[in-house]
């Protein structure tokens, strides 16, 4: 398979999918580091049995500070995935990577006004909602993640499938704990297994894209 990082246009666009790339190495970093300071600054928390979401519900003591850095990481992650729809070129499988990373970035901005209610059942309106959310781009994840391995015939293909398979496994994990009865023992840390494990696949697509040729025959 071929991907691109420019065809016939400008060197202004090429440096504006290059900025845009960048973005999905600035989001990972910028989310990580959101959740050990402020999982840090949250006496008491636990990374290994505590969700993400957690640290921006509502009722949590560092939700001021969270709230803002995740609405600049969807922000990132809708700019990196306009990124990688404008350097597929004629890869088409990439193309529709980028338009599923697309969607889930505008899942994101459109999550930020349903967070999850520290106090409240699973079952709370709030809370189903938040789940809601959180199942429709844990779908789009996986489809993003699928489409992005059959675009390359390389490594990159195996690395993507390995992530798939460990964020399945995480999941069946997750889910065997829910049914024995102790569902938040080890859920913080099977949560970020899955999501750092999804946000490092896009910052290797975004530097694999950085580095790719320039012309329609750049080849990887």
């Amino acid at each position: 398979m071929e991907a691109t990082i420019s065809g016939s246009g400008s060197s202004e666009n090429v440096l504006l999918k290059k900025v845009l790339l960048i973005c999905g190495i600035l989001y990972l970093l910028l989310y990580v580091a959101t959740d050990i300071i402020a999982g840090m600054l949250w006496d008491g928390y636990s990374f290994t049995s505590q969700a993400i979401s957690e640290l921006s519900a509502i009722g949590s003591p560092v939700r001021t500070l969270t709230v803002p850095l995740i609405t600049i990481c969807a922000v990132l992650l809708l700019a990196f995935a306009l990124g990688v729809w404008m350097s597929a070129g004629r890869n088409r499988a990439l193309r529709v990577t980028g338009g599923l990373l697309i969607i889930i970035g505008l899942v994101g901005l459109a999550w930020m006004p349903f967070p999850m209610h520290l106090g409240e059942p699973v079952s709370s309106l709030a809370n189903t909602m938040h789940s809601i959310f959180a199942g429709v781009e844990v779908l789009f994840t996986l489809l993003s993640i699928g489409f992005g391995a059959a675009a390359y015939r390389n490594w990159f293909r195996f690395y993507s499938i390995g992530t798939i398979l460990t964020l399945l496994i995480a999941g069946v994990v997750a889910f065997w704990l829910a049914a024995t009865g102790q569902p938040t023992q080890w859920f913080g840390l099977i949560e970020r297994i899955n999501v750092y494990g999804y946000e490092l696949w896009m910052a290797v697509l975004a530097i694999i894209l950085l580095r790719a040729k320039k012309g329609p025959t750049g080849k990887h």
